[in-house]
């Protein structure tokens, strides 16, 4: 199926800015169900404007957003009336750090991960 003049983005923060350079918006923050069933009503209008792998594991495997093979396009200009979804993460480090031992080897923990979603449209 071919995608319509405006499916909706996923993006992550490295790609945020250059998509929001331009232009009116209304930003909102979503919580993960309100994520989902954004992305779910678009179908397969959807584009995947993010190459971080990490980015992608945390939407599939911890925001519990269905799995889909999304095209990735490079988009530098959101489209008026254009709607995105930013994976926003949000790292600090570790207040305690703990030590682990894997197979013999000592593990660290050095940072936490914290991840939200905010919904982002082109008004002008």
């Amino acid at each position: 199926m071919a995608l319509s003049h405006r499916p909706l983005l996923l993006i992550d923060n490295s790609d945020m800015i250059s998509l929001i350079n331009e232009g009116e918006y209304k930003v909102m923050n979503l919580s993960f169900e309100e994520a989902r069933e954004i992305i779910d009503s678009h179908g397969d209008d959807v584009l995947k404007c993010f190459a971080s792998r990490e980015t992608e594991i945390i939407m599939f495997n911890y925001l519990g957003i269905k799995q889909r093979e999304y095209e990735y396009k490079n988009i530098r200009n959101m489209r008026e009336g254009q709607d995105a979804i930013v994976f926003k993460l949000y790292i600090t480090p570790s207040e305690t750090q703990p030590v682990a031992v894997f197979e013999g080897v000592e593990a660290k923990k050095i940072q936490n991960i914290y991840a939200y979603c905010q919904y982002i449209s082109k008004v002008k």
